[in-house]
């Protein structure tokens, strides 16, 4: 009986069963509002400037507010920056935020005593860091006031953070944590030298240690790493080195056609560096494309019989190839390379021909034991072509589609058009003679080689004779 009874009760008395319930929804609300406001952004864009004057290093940064949801902002009205009351918060965002999480080098050790010089808080509206000078001036200027309805998530904060140094003609490099301010962060870093050229930098998340203004052996020791490792990594490349392996399996006669592979793709990667290639969208799909088609040959050519003599030069054509999709990796990856960009291209070719031999003193033993236990040295050849083949053949569709979706038009037959037709000439001519030039190479050596094959045959039937 005592069920029903308190049934009723709570029924006769709504205030009672309602208030419980209602305090609970605004608890929930109110948890949720501040989940959210702790969200990290999904997309934020930083704008930083360094500049060394003197014995003092500069680092100025703007970042969104909407990025610190951590720091509790005193507000007022219907969410507007209490600025009058706010100095210790922003003081506090921009040390949490900001200063902590920059690593300044000189000359490769890491710098100490930074000090947080200056922190404003500005309308999204102002232009400010369009250079540094002026950048400089309105964090130096005068805080906005009450005056000024600023909702605080609208608001961008620029911090002035200063370092001690020896000498303003040091080499210094930037590293920072930036990143962790949004889900994916864009940060414009723009390197100020003393001569007042600017070294722009454009990167998407935490590029680690980024030097300034590097010199020629940090250039090559960074591009001769990334050479290295993008060849292990890249699958497709590897893939079209295996098709050239498994039908020779053996180093020395891979070499040649391997070099002129890296001779080839060395010739596009640096006429993509000078602007060779086209600024069209449907390009990089193009290329995908054929470079999985450049797979998908090369294996059918193993399983129907290749023509090993002359393989070298059908590997260059592919590679010329292959080097405009290196060059897609490198587009945002040349601004670290700083004044020496012919050396840090040719620095990445030569990590990439370590990266092949290291594939062939791997590959090349495997596969010699792997055909020592098939006894029909054919199949072998075959079972694993088509293997290649069926994975590239799938790459080459999905890349394919992806490429046909896109709206080709006739070129427009202008001034810029037959400069860019002029400059294909170019390079065409000089992958020709890059070509000719390998062709006498090869023809040489074989002569050689076939001189010396007939001598040693020469003193075998002599010795036979004997």
């Amino acid at each position: 009986m005592t069920l029903p009874v308190l049934n009723l009760t709570l029924f006769n008395n709504p205030a009672r069963f309602l208030a419980p319930l209602l305090f609970a929804s605004i608890c929930l609300l109110g948890f949720a509002s501040q989940t959210i406001a702790h969200d990290i952004p999904s997309r934020v864009t930083l704008h930083a400037y360094v500049k060394p004057e003197g014995e003092k290093l500069n680092v100025l940064v703007r970042a969104p507010m909407a990025a610190l949801g951590e720091i509790a902002f005193p507000q007022r009205g219907m969410g507007y920056l209490h600025f009058a009351e706010a100095d210790a918060a922003i003081q506090d965002a921009a040390q949490t935020y900001i200063s902590q999480s920059l690593r300044l080098y000189e000359n490769g050790e890491r710098l100490g005593g930074a000090q947080l010089s200056a922190v404003r808080v500005e309308l999204p509206s102002d232009r400010s860091f369009t250079s540094f000078d002026a950048a400089l001036e309105k964090v130096l200027s005068p805080p906005l006031t009450d005056e000024v309805d600023l909702y605080w998530s609208q608001g961008v904060l620029d911090v002035l953070v200063t370092y001690p140094i020896r000498s303003e003609d040091s080499n210094f490099a930037f590293e920072s944590e930036l990143n962790r301010l949004g889900m994916e962060t864009n940060t414009v870093l723009r390197f100020v030298l003393p001569n007042d050229e600017e070294r722009v930098f454009n990167y998407m998340g935490n590029p680690g240690r980024v030097e300034l203004d590097p010199g020629l052996l940090q250039s090559l020791s960074r591009f001769t790493v990334l050479g290295f490792f993008h060849i292990l990594e890249g699958l497709d490349h590897l893939l079209f080195l295996f098709c050239l392996i498994i039908p020779m399996r053996n180093i020395r006669a891979l070499i040649p056609v391997v070099t002129a592979f890296t001779i080839a793709h060395s010739i596009t990667l640096l006429g993509s560096a000078f602007d060779i290639t086209p600024n069209v969208p449907w390009f990089a799909p193009l290329i995908e494309t054929l470079i999985a088609l450049s797979i998908v040959y090369m294996a059918l050519e193993n399983i129907l019989g290749a023509q090993l003599q002359r393989r070298w030069l059908l590997t260059f054509g592919f590679g010329l190839v292959h080097g405009f999709g290196f060059s897609f990796l490198l587009a945002d990856t040349m601004q670290f390379a700083g004044s020496h960009l012919v050396t840090s291209l040719l620095a990445f070719n030569i990590g990439v021909e370590l990266g092949q031999l290291l594939v062939l003193v791997i590959t090349v033993p495997a596969l010699a034991w792997l055909f020592r236990m098939i006894k029909n040295e054919k199949l072998g050849i075959i079972l694993l072509s088509a293997f290649i083949a069926h994975s590239a053949w799938h790459w080459m569709t999905e890349r394919g589609a992806n490429f046909l979706q896109y709206d080709l038009q006739w070129p427009v037959f202008d001034a810029l058009f037959f400069a860019g037709l002029m400059r294909w000439t170019m390079l065409l001519m000089i992958a020709a003679a890059v070509g000719w030039a390998l062709l006498w190479v090869f023809r040489r050596l074989e002569s050689a080689e076939a001189v010396q094959m007939d001598a040693l045959e020469a003193n075998d039937s002599k010795a036979a004779a004997s």
